[in-house]
This record gives C-alpha cells, sequence and structure tokens, in this order.
C-alpha cells in the first residue's frame, strides 16, 4: 500500500516543469495505431495509464518502447489481434480511442467497458452514436464488447452534447473511412487539436480542429511521423492554485498559457496575480483570497477537473463561493474529504457551496480519483498537523511523480510505501 504524509507547509517558493498532457498523450499512441509505419511521440508523461497501454500494445503486437526522456515510439506494423483484454482495458477510461484507431484497419474490435475515474458511469452514447453513423454495430457482452464493421463510411454527425472523447473517436475512425465526415457541435480541447495535428503529420486530411466544426477525408494509408505532446493544463492549474493556498510564488514552465485561460482568469479574480509570457506562467498570491462562483463546462469554459483543486483553494477565501458542477454533477468525491479536514462544504444537486476561512486540520483521507488526490494535496498543505492521504494509485494514473513536483517548490511531502518497506526490512535481516 502507498500513501501520502504531508505537513503544513508555509509559502510555496519556484518552479514547475510541465509534463505532456495525460489526456492527450493516450489519445496520440492509439492514433499512432492507424499508421502503417513507426510513429514518434516526445514528451509522453510515465503515468500509470501508459504503463497499461503499453501492455496492451505488447499483446496486440504493437511494439512501444519509451525512454527516459519520456520519448515513445510505437511500431504498430505487426499488430495481429485487437481483442483488448478486458480486465486492462477496463483500468482506464480512454481505451475506447482503440476502437477508432483500430477499426478502419482490421474491421473488428473487443475490449472492456470504459474504467479509470467513474463518476457514476461517463455515458458512450456519443460514441457509439458516430461510430454507428460511420457502420459499425455494437455487441454487449458481460465484461466486454465488440465493435465491427466491414467498412468505415463517413458521415455527417452532431453530437447531442460536447465530450471530447467521442470528438477524438469519432476523428480517428473518419481518418480511414471511405469518404467524407464532418463533425458537428465538436469538442473544442487543446487535446483534440493535438490529435489531428499529429493525424495530419501522418497523411490524415483533418480541417477544424479547435473549432465546433470538424472536417475529415478520409485516406487509405497513413506514413509514420514525429510528434511532441502538449503540455498538460490540468497540473499546471493545479500548481498556480498550489501558490494561492500557501500565499507563495509558482512558475509552471514548459507551458502553453491560453490553454488555461480560464483558469488564470478565475485566479486573478479570486485575488492572486498572474504573469504570463510565451511558454511560462506565474501565480502570486499574499494569502488574502475572494470568495467566487465557478461553473465549470467544456473548453474553453472551466474544466471539471479543476474545480476539485480549485475547491481546496476556496476553503481559505474570505466569503462563501459556489461550485457548479455542470459536466459531471456528481464530480464531488472529494468534499467529504476536505470536510473530515476541516472544511465547512455542502452539496445540493450539482453545486457545492464552500464557507472561507474555516481552519483545516489533519486527518486520514483518501483519493478516490486523480484530481481529487491533488485537491486533498493542496488542503494538506494549508491544514495544521500531518495529513495522510491514501488512494496514491488513482493519483499516479495522471502523475508521474508528484511528491518530487511538490517537494521542488518546498512542499513537506513523503510518499511511503508499505511493499518497499517490508521488502527493505527482509533484505536487512537476511544480510
Amino acid at each position: 500500500m502507498k500513501w501520502y504524509s504531508i505537513e503544513h507547509t508555509g509559502q510555496l517558493q519556484g518552479s514547475v516543469k510541465i509534463p505532456g498532457s495525460k489526456n492527450s498523450s493516450l489519445a496520440l499512441i492509439a492514433a499512432a495505431c492507424l499508421s502503417d509505419e513507426g510513429v514518434t511521440l516526445h514528451g509522453v508523461p510515465n503515468i500509470a495509464d501508459f504503463r497499461v497501454i503499453c501492455q496492451l500494445g505488447e499483446e496486440m503486437g504493437c511494439r512501444m518502447t519509451r525512454d527516459e526522456n519520456g520519448t515513445v515510439r510505437v511500431d504498430p506494423s505487426q499488430i495481429d489481434r485487437t481483442d483488448l483484454d478486458p480486465k486492462k482495458s477496463s483500468s482506464f477510461r480512454t481505451a475506447y480511442y482503440f476502437i477508432g484507431a483500430l477499426l478502419a484497419k482490421f474491421g473488428k474490435v473487443s475490449l472492456g467497458y470504459p474504467g479509470g475515474d467513474d463518476f457514476v458511469a461517463r455515458p458512450m452514447d456519443q460514441h457509439v452514436k458516430a461510430l454507428q453513423m460511420m457502420g459499425a454495430t455494437f455487441t454487449y457482452y458481460e465484461d466486454y464488447y465488440v465493435v465491427e464493421a466491414s467498412k468505415l463510411k463517413g458521415a455527417t454527425i452532431f453530437f447531442d452534447t460536447i465530450t471530447s472523447g467521442a470528438t477524438m473517436n469519432a476523428m480517428l475512425a473518419a481518418s480511414r473511412a471511405e469518404g467524407n465526415t464532418v463533425l458537428l457541435n465538436a469538442a473544442r480541447d487543446p487535446e483534440v487539436t493535438d490529435t489531428a495535428m499529429l493525424l495530419n503529420l501522418m497523411g490524415a486530411k483533418i480541417s477544424g480542429a479547435g473549432t465546433d466544426t470538424i472536417r475529415i477525408t478520409g485516406v487509405s494509408h497513413l506514413k509514420g511521423c514525429a510528434h511532441t505532446v502538449i503540455p498538460d493544463r490540468l497540473i499546471a492549474g493545479a500548481f498556480l492554485m498550489a501558490a494561492g493556498i500557501s500565499g507563495g510564488s509558482v512558475t509552471v514552465q514548459d507551458m502553453i498559457p491560453e490553454h488555461i485561460t480560464s483558469c488564470t482568469a478565475k485566479l486573478r479574480e479570486i485575488g492572486m496575480e498572474i504573469e504570463e509570457d510565451d511558454y511560462s506562467v506565474t501565480a502570486h498570491s499574499n494569502g488574502i483570497l475572494k470568495a467566487t462562483r465557478i461553473r465549470t463546462g467544456m473548453y474553453p469554459r472551466f474544466a471539471t477537473d479543476l474545480q476539485q483543486p480549485l475547491t481546496a483553494l476556496l476553503t481559505q477565501a474570505n466569503g462563501r463561493s459556489i461550485v457548479s458542477e455542470r459536466i459531471y454533477p456528481n464530480r464531488f468525491n472529494h468534499i467529504p474529504q476536505l470536510v473530515r479536514m476541516g472544511a465547512d462544504i455542502r452539496v445540493r444537486s450539482g453545486v457545492a457551496y464552500i464557507k472561507g476561512k474555516s481552519p483545516l486540520k489533519s486527518s486520514t483521507v483518501h483519493a478516490s480519483d486523480i484530481r481529487a488526490g491533488i485537491c486533498l494535496i493542496l488542503a494538506a498543505l494549508a491544514a495544521e498537523g500531518r495529513t495522510t492521504i491514501t488512494g496514491v494509485q488513482h493519483i499516479e494514473r495522471g502523475y508521474e511523480d508528484v511528491a518530487e513536483a511538490f517537494q521542488a517548490i518546498g512542499a513537506n511531502i513523503e510518499l511511503h510505501d508499505s511493499l518497499q518497506r517490508e521488502e527493505e526490512v527482509a533484505l536487512g535481516d537476511a544480510q
């Protein structure tokens, strides 16, 4: 079992280099499988979800290697099976990208139902709708499902709700489908644009990525190329918030500032000072914060993935803040943990009401998902005493080494591993 121990920390000072985007990397690796040649991806983080993808790739016959600098080489030329292990493919939500990536080339894909951070069964209906309109059929079994298509054909698809996952999945499938595909009410996320950039480097014909209308002309062949993953805007936003909760100054480097405009605007609104240049953002705080109101939404609105760490920050603001979760109304598993630490928060009908300036105290709390884990780390930095956070495996799905990153800016955080400790004791006894 792993856990973090965190002690109250004063002002955080320093800089953090932002790794490649988790959400982008997982889509890009799947997209590389559309190629007939090898693809090189720079800046892929060594997170738990990536390691599972490598295992799936090996089982499919797709060779994936990663060096210490984060460069991943994907060779899909020897893929000889597309029935993904149900348990492994259910361990992270975005395994569904392999449908769009493999269906046009192989005609059949099977995998487990979406897992990962389950905010009461994130729906896949828009994925199913888009792929069915291109000619796919779905067959459902107890612990896996099968998608088949003798030939994918272009279609005009209107998404009933804006969804980045379904937008990217449809874009992958359409890249090697026959004819033209138009995606209407498409997601505008930077990760969608990043995936389209890679596909176009591979020889796809995609236009409009980053707008709500994406047009794809299918091609029969895609080639190898090299591409660099965009920085993780969600990690960047969380570290800027860390400056606010500690009353310090934190710089996030290797960042694209426009990707977090909604976040930095809100931080300015609550009283933080934000400085930007071409590839970095710095947040300063004197510790005096004002209450605010948040409504999450699809990009470029305030990201649902950032409402959890921001909730921790707002427990230290003056006044009453309101957080309306419009994307996943049940994404409030972090609230009971914050309340255990002394926060005064009530949740009703997808809205959290936060009474600020409640003194936080140390406790043992559990991270139920990636962003909830970061929320609890921020809260622990402001709490008196030593806080213990379990559920580390969830945090490791999105962060390569979160303890080291926070330590770099002065946080009192340590990662503990009981299994490793037992092995060290056993080795000492043997010697």
